[in-house]
C-alpha cells in the first residue's frame, strides 16, 4: 500500500506523538507500506515553524535530514502535472498546501493520511 502524509500527520507519526492513532500506526508499519512525503509537506512544516506558528515541529525540523535519509519515507517532488491538477480542482478550499496534497494524492493513487476533514468534503481518498 502507498500512502501520502498530510503535514500534521507526518510530524505526529515521525515524532511518535500520541495524537497519531496507535492502531493506525501499527497498520501502517506493516511490511509493504510505502510512506510518501511530499515536498509540499516539508515546505509547509518548515515555513510554519520558522514563522513561529508550529513550535512543536522543532524536533522534526531540527532532525529533518536524519529523519528522511535512510528511512522508509519516499520523497515526492511537485511536478507540472501536480501543479496543473491542483490549480484546476473544483474546490473552494484556498490553502495551496492542501490543494497540492489533494492533487498529488489523486495523481499518485495514494490515499492521504490526515485528520483534516476538509479533504473528505472534496472527495480525496483519506485514511484516518
Amino acid at each position: 500500500m502507498r500512502i501520502l502524509f498530510d503535514s500534521h500527520a507526518l510530524v505526529w507519526f515521525a515524532l511518535g506523538d500520541r495524537r497519531f492513532p496507535a492502531e493506525l500506526r501499527r497498520k501502517l508499519e506493516e511490511p509493504g507500506t510505502e510512506f510518501i512525503v511530499s515536498a509540499v509537506c516539508i515546505w509547509e512544516i518548515t515555513a510554519k515553524f520558522h514563522r513561529g506558528k508550529w513550535s512543536e515541529a522543532a524536533a522534526f525540523v531540527a532532525d529533518l535530514d536524519i529523519t528522511l535519509r535512510g528511512s522508509p519515507y519516499v520523497p515526492l517532488p511537485v511536478t507540472i502535472e501536480h501543479a496543473r491538477v491542483a490549480g484546476s480542482l473544483a474546490w473552494d478550499h484556498r490553502d495551496p498546501f492542501d490543494r497540492m496534497l489533494a492533487a498529488q494524492s489523486q495523481i499518485e493513487c495514494a490515499p492521504l493520511v490526515t485528520a483534516d476533514r476538509a479533504f473528505r468534503l472534496f472527495g480525496t481518498a483519506v485514511i484516518w
